[in-house]
């Protein structure tokens, strides 16, 4: 039995397309190579899909330059089942035309995005039509973690704990700026954190502590998603992590982290990526690992992170992220990451598992999930064709006893 061809699908049109390559690098890197073949695939910001071994290198992205050496641009087959890569390109001659040239076989996908048209379940989507195993989240999870609003309505709807707050429009926000900042103050106080419903790695994402504060952070918010959430901030809380890996009731927490960025309440986009290394992603940010706090507390995040990993549906890797009050132990849920930066390859290396192990894992998931999906009848069949007739103006006809 040859190798599995394992892809690992990343970049696309999202704000976060330069974390998405950093993770997916690191990913690649950390490959076992006896046992994968492995298919770096590559979405530009602009949409198209290249692959080839030159996008290993980190080099090669900036810039980007699709027609340099090792690099070739593909479409993935469509066709239930193919997962072939196809390279198209113009036929030379004096009759052009377009030839097709087949490329590689997919047996497995890793998706590594970060943000909309890839976390958000729209990649997911076309990999469910594709029928290829894939180690993310599904459609389903991924949207509801990808969106904000509608994430903390779920969460709410479980009854698992999140603080208060509510979601505004960019056109509430332009037609109505006096009522959005008088409901803000009056039902949440202050601090509050404005944040982008359907972006990451912090981007966009402010605190203000007063309605000067709250309209600049507003401004910048809407400026990046017509959609905004504003909750409820704590007294200098603390942020605890949990990752959870597996798949259905196969889902083990990780150890739990405390980012500390100097001291800093709030992580932004320059904390998490620029203030270290940027070539390592999350995994060089300043934390504590495990986290300082009680064995008891510990359990019941590490408890609350599996059944929000099982409620939502996920699979592969995610990360569970929460504020800590400091003065009371109580925790509330901040965010899901579907496909965290650095896969959160870091807090599993402190339970011994080598990313190699954990990318093993993700795989195992996949194959699972997919052989499970084909457990359930997709081919359910009946008359309702036989004697359907098309009436023109009048419509659809049954010549059968029994109308639609």
């Amino acid at each position: 039995m040859g190798k599995l061809r394992l892809a690992v699908l990343y970049g696309s049109r999202s704000c976060e397309h330069e974390v998405s390559i950093i993770s997916a690098v690191q990913l690649m890197q950390n490959v076992d190579r006896e046992k994968y073949d492995l298919i770096p695939l590559y979405i530009s910001q602009d949409g198209v899909w290249y692959t080839g071994e030159a996008l290993l290198k980190m080099q090669t992205y900036a810039p980007f330059r699709p027609f340099g050496a090792g690099i070739k641009r593909v479409t993935l087959d469509l066709t239930a089942g193919s997962g072939a890569l196809l390279h198209y390109q113009r036929s030379n001659g004096i009759l052009g035309g377009i030839s097709e040239e087949f490329v590689t076989r997919i047996d497995c996908v890793i998706p590594v995005f970060h943000g909309l048209h890839g976390e958000d379940g729209s990649v997911q989507g076309i990999l469910e039509i594709a029928d290829l195993p894939y180690t993310s989240t599904g459609i389903c999870g991924s949207a509801i973690g990808m969106d904000k609003i509608a994430m903390k309505a779920f969460f709410l709807g479980c009854g698992f704990p999140v603080l208060p707050g509510f979601g505004v429009t960019r056109s509430e926000w332009e037609d109505a700026r006096e009522d959005c900042l008088r409901r803000i103050e009056e039902s949440l106080g202050w601090p509050v954190f404005v944040k982008p419903a359907c972006l990451g790695s912090s981007i966009g994402v402010s605190r203000a502590d007063n309605p000067e504060e709250l309209i600049a952070a507003m401004d910048l918010a809407v400026s990046y998603d017509r959609r905004v959430l504003i909750e409820k901030g704590l007294d200098r809380p603390a942020e605890v992590n949990c990752s959870v890996l597996g798949y259905d009731r196969k889902a083990l927490p990780s150890v739990l982290e405390m980012p500390n960025a100097g001291g800093e309440a709030f992580l932004g986009f320059k904390e998490k990526y620029l203030s270290q290394g940027a070539s390592k992603g999350m995994a060089s940010l300043k934390r504590i690992i495990p986290a300082p706090v009680s064995e008891e507390l510990k359990k019941k995040i590490q408890d609350l992170s599996v059944r929000i990993f099982r409620a939502m549906d996920c699979k592969g890797v995610v990360r569970i992220d929460y504020m800590l009050d400091r003065f009371s132990d109580r925790f509330y849920i901040t965010e899901i990451n579907t496909i965290p930066g650095s896969l959160s390859f870091y807090l599993w290396k402190e339970t011994g598992m080598a990313y190699s192990e954990l990318i093993d894992h993700m795989v195992e998931a996949a194959l699972e999930a997919h052989r499970d999906k084909h457990r359930s009848n997709y081919a359910y069949t009946s008359d309702i064709l036989k004697g359907i007739t098309l009436g023109g103006k009048t419509g659809v006809k049954n010549s059968g006893k029994n109308g639609l």
